[in-house]
């Protein structure tokens, strides 16, 4: 499995946690930055990490920022990104299961660590499952595709 993961100045320290516990699973990560602690914009880390993911250079994607919620946004403007705040450990899993995502975002300032790993890790391991799901996955990309 590869994973690539980008945060702007406000999701440093958690990027840079979560990048040793990927590695500690024996994941492959591609760190697409920020590596300083300097403002930033996040937009770039973001369509940064989804066009690695879009182009299957990564399996799937993580994000951080402050509040999760940029990143987010800016992850799902890249055409087949489906990016979610896992906000909870249910809708970590439910992302998956149900909504296909691909890119998972996360808050530094307002998740604690530990739920952000358990978070990850849920994400990581749940399948999607198809089914009536998977008509409505295909609605988006099929809109995608009109845009």
């Amino acid at each position: 499995m590869k994973i690539a993961i980008g945060s702007d100045h406000g999701g440093l320290d958690y990027k840079t946690r979560i990048i040793s516990h990927l590695k500690n699973k024996n994941i492959e990560v591609i760190d697409v930055g920020t590596f300083k602690q300097e403002s930033c914009h996040y937009p770039i880390y973001a369509f940064k990490v989804g066009e690695l993911v879009s182009n299957h250079e990564a399996d799937f994607g993580v994000v951080i920022c402050t509040s999760g919620e940029g990143v987010c946004i800016a992850a799902n403007k890249v055409k087949g990104i489906r990016c979610g705040i896992a906000y909870n450990d249910e809708v970590a899993k439910l992302m998956r299961q149900h909504n296909d995502a691909n890119v998972i975002a996360f808050s530094q300032a307002f998740m604690d660590f530990n739920d952000v790993i358990n978070r990850l890790d849920l994400f990581l391991k749940t399948p999607f499952e198809g089914g009536r799901h998977q008509l409505r996955v295909q609605l988006i990309s099929d809109f995608e595709k009109n845009i």
